[in-house]
């Protein structure tokens, strides 16, 4: 997903039942602001300018550019590899709809699926760990495991991932392969 930049689509929805607050969400390509009915005209400008803002910073927040996550790769390195695992890059994809993440060993390149965008910080920080891992171990043998499991939230964003992967499905989204699945949607190339 690409960064929120320029002026999103904005709909104001105004509520008889709503008194004092004001909140706002992304639908899709649009914000919705939500205001009560009784507001001037002159506060809900002031408002929706306001709530578009907190919107919009947010979602950078959750979306952390493809520098910001070389950082954050770099920093997981040291912390759990002690430097050993050295990314030449860092960067999200757009075509991996059954991975969480993949990479090249050879030319030490980790790709990220945007899916992962907005999940949690520490499920993104997993799915680092574990792309970083593969730059010591290709495989998934329990040397490749015993670096992964250094990470102390592996196996709640393990569970995770695979809640997501289960809940996906149920909307009708195609099965994943069960070994995917097993090992928390994660692959090297």
């Amino acid at each position: 997903m690409a960064e929120v930049t320029g002026t999103p689509e904005v709909e104001v929805r105004r509520s008889k039942r709503r008194r004092r607050t004001v909140s706002a969400y992304r639908d899709g390509e649009r914000i919705v602001v939500l205001i009560p009915a009784s507001m001037s005209k002159r506060d809900e400008a002031r408002w929706v300018t306001d709530m578009v803002a907190r919107v919009q910073r947010s979602e950078r927040r959750r979306r952390p550019s493809d520098d910001q996550l070389m950082a954050r790769a770099r920093a997981l390195n040291d912390t759990y590899f002690g430097g050993l695992a050295r990314p030449a890059s860092v960067r999200w994809v757009a075509n991996q709809t059954s991975r969480w993440g993949s990479c090249t060993p050879g030319d030490r390149s980790i790709r990220l699926s945007e899916r992962l965008q907005g999940m949690p910080s520490w499920v993104v920080d997993y799915v680092l760990v574990h792309e970083l891992a593969h730059l010591l171990e290709a495989g998934h043998d329990d040397k490749f495991w015993a670096w992964v499991d250094r990470y102390p939230r592996a196996e709640r964003a393990k569970g995770y991932l695979i809640g997501w992967s289960a809940a996906s499905r149920a909307d009708g989204a195609p099965e994943e392969d069960p070994d995917a699945v097993a090992d928390a949607d994660v692959h090297v190339d």
